[in-house]
């Protein structure tokens, strides 16, 4: 099942476990936020909303907020001048944790998929265990 969402006037297609980059949001690092602007639910029985969804609601952790590579603009004409600008762009990296379509069906992120390493607090390495000597 995947939901597409509209935020901050861009539309993204997200399912949970889907880490999306969008617009700089306000809200801080580590802050649960639900996203009620569903527009539509895809999967078995799709949901086409007029214009969102009625009770859809996508839930998503903030991971965090930063600015994008740097992007060069260079103007310029033969003769005359050369102007060189660089732009980036603020962003919030956003976790979609759960998908709700409103109809009582709900997915959830399993814990155990690549991004599920987000939702803990505690994210160092583990190192592997030494595989024990073979005995004669």
């Amino acid at each position: 099942m995947y939901g597409v969402v509209e935020i901050a006037g861009h539309q993204y297609r997200v399912s949970p476990g889907d880490l999306i980059d969008v617009e700089k949001l306000s809200e801080e690092a580590g802050k649960n936020i639900t996203l009620d602007k569903v527009l539509f639910i895809g999967g078995d029985k799709p949901v086409v909303g007029i214009p969102t969804v009625n009770k859809a609601k996508i839930k998503a952790q903030v991971i965090k907020s930063d600015r994008s590579r740097k992007i060069i603009v260079l103007k310029r004409k033969p003769g005359m001048y050369v102007k060189k600008n660089g732009h980036r762009q603020h962003f919030t990296s956003l976790l979609i944790t759960e998908l709700d379509d409103g109809q009582g069906n709900s997915l959830k992120i399993d814990p155990k998929s690549k991004n599920a390493k987000y939702l803990t607090k505690n994210t160092k390495a583990v190192a592997p265990k030494k595989k024990a000597a073979k005995e004669k």
